[in-house]
């Protein structure tokens, strides 16, 4: 008696998995821009109030503060990062030579990399021929190099995240100042500034996957220390002047 056909199993799934490292080339210049911005242009204007200038005078150093910052920010993150872009690419041209000139020696060399994980020889041979035929530049960039599609550099996206988060983030507190009196305006930027940094460290910690209390109290520290430094310039200047 002829056998049914069983039907065709379906493909199982692939497991879809989210890590949060996939975000941390936009989080950490995102972070970085917005903290640098409520601090330097908080600082900034704290430290012209307590030298006793007047509020046009704080409005307009924050004003530059946060143009100024926004584009240094910019800058540096872009250079920053294309440094290491280039330095990637230059990694890769210098691995794709040696694939070609010697490509038995690249396969033995990927083999000992999955023995030092934990293969046997047998199944490691087996491993690095397999990927070598699959995507050899690739293998050997993920597994030697350590450079791979979600961690390579990006200098557009780094500079522009940076840019717009530090202007974002010098905004909250000009905003502020911009509706206080000049005579109370040290303690409402102070107050505001370090309760946008306590809820910016919160949230990152979140979106990192980082306990929230420090990550919060580390920020709040640092920046409080950064207006109490300026505050006392300003009222030491202010004092000589």
């Amino acid at each position: 008696m002829p056998q049914t056909p069983s039907p065709l199993k379906p493909k199982p799934k692939r497991h879809a998995e989210g890590h949060r490292s996939q975000n941390i080339g936009w989080l950490r210049a995102a972070v970085l821009g917005a903290n640098d911005g409520i601090v330097s242009t908080a600082s900034l204007m704290i430290g012209m109030a307590t030298a006793g200038t007047g509020s046009t005078a704080v409005l307009a150093s924050g004003v530059a503060g946060l143009v100024a910052g926004a584009m240094s920010m910019a800058a540096g993150e872009y250079v920053s990062v294309h440094s290491q872009s280039d330095t990637e690419k230059a990694d890769l041209r210098a691995e794709r030579a040696e694939l070609k000139a010697n490509p038995l020696a690249e396969m033995r060399e990927l083999q000992g990399i999955y023995v030092g994980r934990g293969l046997t020889p047998e199944l490691a041979e087996t491993v690095a021929k397999q990927l070598m035929q699959h995507d050899a530049l690739g293998a050997h960039a993920l597994d030697e190099l350590g450079i791979n599609a979600t961690h390579r550099a990006r200098p557009a996206q780094a500079a522009w995240a940076s840019a717009t988060s530090f202007a974002v983030g010098a905004a909250l507190p000009l905003g502020v100042a911009w509706f206080v009196p000049a005579t109370s305006l040290p303690g409402w930027v102070a107050g505001s500034a370090l309760l946008s940094l306590a809820t910016l460290g919160a949230l990152a910690a979140r979106a990192g996957g980082a306990p929230i209390l420090p990550g919060a109290t580390r920020v709040l520290l640092w920046g409080a220390l950064a207006m109490a430094v300026t505050a006392g310039a300003g009222l030491l200047f202010g004092a000589i002047g």
